[in-house]
């Protein structure tokens, strides 16, 4: 790791901030860097029009007590990664040989995502219950780090 991945680690922990979670820990944020030049930024948060679950005041997965990293299309929120894929999409930045920096660790969802995206390195600082998004990240040839604060 260097100053450059603290920056970015520094921002998406920013951006987290942003986040319309109900749940306090699963504030997560996003950065997509290429050469280093952000270029788009995300947070886990329900889709444009919809109310939120901060809004709603409850979350429907603690409601239903889905476990964590499981039926993820039991959720109003989009994931931060997928957002600032979304984002880049939207804008119609290529986001082909960037690298994505996230509070945590994708889901196996977000890493297909990423993968047919074009993004070549992940770095993430808090894991997830989802060891299948890294075995595909290895599969293709992702780089994958985890941050680890100074």
């Amino acid at each position: 790791m260097n100053k450059w991945d603290d920056r970015m680690m520094e921002m998406a922990t920013l951006v987290s901030t942003w986040a319309s979670c109900f749940q306090p820990n699963r504030k997560i944020g996003a950065v997509i860097v290429r050469d280093k030049r952000m270029i788009t930024t995300g947070y886990n948060g329900a889709s444009s029009g919809i109310t939120s679950c901060v809004e709603k005041g409850e979350c429907i997965r603690q409601k239903l007590s889905i476990p964590s990293g499981t039926r993820h299309e039991v959720c109003f929120a989009v994931h931060a990664e997928q957002n600032a894929i979304i984002q880049a999409a939207k804008l119609g930045v290529s986001i082909d040989g960037a690298t994505l920096y996230c509070t945590h660790q994708p889901c196996s969802i977000c890493a297909k995502m990423i993968i047919n995206s074009g993004i070549v390195r992940v770095v993430f600082e808090h894991g997830y219950p989802d060891d299948f998004s890294i075995q595909m990240f290895t599969e293709a040839g992702v780089i994958v780090d985890k941050y680890t604060r100074n």
